[in-house]
């Protein structure tokens, strides 16, 4: 079996500052047990997202926007930060 297929999410991708605004106090975390193509497809979706937007921040300033380029990028972050977990010999927690 390919070795990129066996990779899956570990649970420790986190994203969102929690109430005390630090980064060891995340507000949302990926959930162990997605398939890495699962999770780069997922991923490149976000950054699809991002980019468009991005792209249309460059022409008019909008608060919402900006927060949705700044959520959506910290969940694409997540997901490969996680999946990298995996890759270091780090198996899924299940």
């Amino acid at each position: 079996m390919d070795k990129r297929m066996e990779l899956g999410t570990t649970g420790v991708g986190t994203f969102g500052e929690g109430r005390s605004g630090t980064s060891t106090d995340r507000l949302f975390r990926v959930e162990p047990g997605h398939s890495a193509e699962f999770v780069l497809e997922q991923a490149a979706v976000l950054m699809g997202c991002v980019n468009k937007l991005s792209h249309h921040l460059q022409f008019e300033q909008d608060e919402a926007m900006r927060c949705a380029v700044h959520y959506l990028s910290g969940m694409a972050k997540a997901l490969i930060d996680d999946l990298g977990h995996s890759a270091q010999g780090n198996a899924p927690a299940r």
